[in-house]
């Protein structure tokens, strides 16, 4: 079993920045992904950035450039820097964990972009 905590979200005025973090305990063992998706209300779930234990990065096209994502692997742990946040940016956001079949989603958390 894996589990996964999420931290970070919030209320942020446009153009400015949060961090998400997520840390992953259990079963972890290697060669996994990990990365975040975000839903926005009558919208599907989409991907926001995956990183995986060997430091392959990949992010969604509405990204371009505004959100990083890193890794500590000595803890499992994900942070999802976001600058340049826009309103469109609101959404809930779900840390994701994958190991071959095993497919783990966070309790998600809410970032509002709003003035």
């Amino acid at each position: 079993q894996v589990q996964l905590v999420e931290s970070g979200g919030g209320l942020v005025q446009p153009g400015g920045s949060l961090r998400l973090s997520c840390a992953a305990s259990g079963n972890i063992f290697s060669l996994y992904a990990m990365g975040w998706y975000r839903q926005a209300p009558g919208k599907q779930r989409e991907l926001v950035a995956v990183i995986t234990n060997t430091g392959y990065t990949h992010y969604g096209d509405f990204v371009k450039g505004r959100f990083t994502i890193s890794r500590d692997n000595a803890k499992i742990l994900v942070h999802l820097q976001m600058n340049s946040l826009k309103p469109e940016d609101t959404a809930v956001y779900y840390c994701n964990f994958k190991r071959g079949i095993l497919d783990v989603w966070g309790q998600g958390t809410q970032v509002t972009v709003s003035s």
